[in-house]
């Protein structure tokens, strides 16, 4: 599957573990791309800091209550 890009770039995942608090939902959403630590915070699998394609990452970073997952497109 191709990574998802938006008309000028490829997305970037950024997870704020200030303010993560573990809740796990955008590993719920997305298990392909977020895992939880061994503190049980939040954290990209590796190579999937683009999102791997997958379609659900948009809809993980809404199910954050913290709102600590920021997808952007790179390059716009």
């Amino acid at each position: 599957m191709d990574n998802e890009t938006h008309e000028s770039g490829q997305i970037h995942i950024d997870i704020n573990h200030e303010v993560c608090v573990g809740a796990g939902q955008c590993a719920l959403a997305a298990p392909s791309v977020f895992t939880q630590d061994d503190d049980g915070f939040s954290a990209l699998l590796p190579g999937r800091e683009d999102g791997g394609g997958d379609p659900m990452v948009r809809e993980a970073a809404r199910a954050c209550p913290v709102s600590a997952i920021t997808v952007s497109v790179e390059g716009s």
